[in-house]
């Protein structure tokens, strides 16, 4: 269950960061790629700060 949340919380950034960055400032680029080393160093590490805190708060 954690894991699907965190691919759908992924999603739903990537896709806030790539309107914001069409609508509002073309800046909001470095968003969608702090989403994107995060989801590297997480395919590497299997440690996400997201994940610790859905265990945390007792998802299963």
């Amino acid at each position: 269950m954690i894991e699907r949340i965190l691919r759908g919380v992924a999603g739903i950034n990537i896709l806030i960061g790539v309107l914001l960055m069409e609508f509002v400032d073309k800046r909001f680029v470095w968003l969608i790629v702090f989403i994107g080393l995060n989801l590297l160093q997480f395919a590497f590490t299997n440690w996400c700060s997201r994940k610790w805190l859905l265990r945390k708060l007792g998802v299963k």
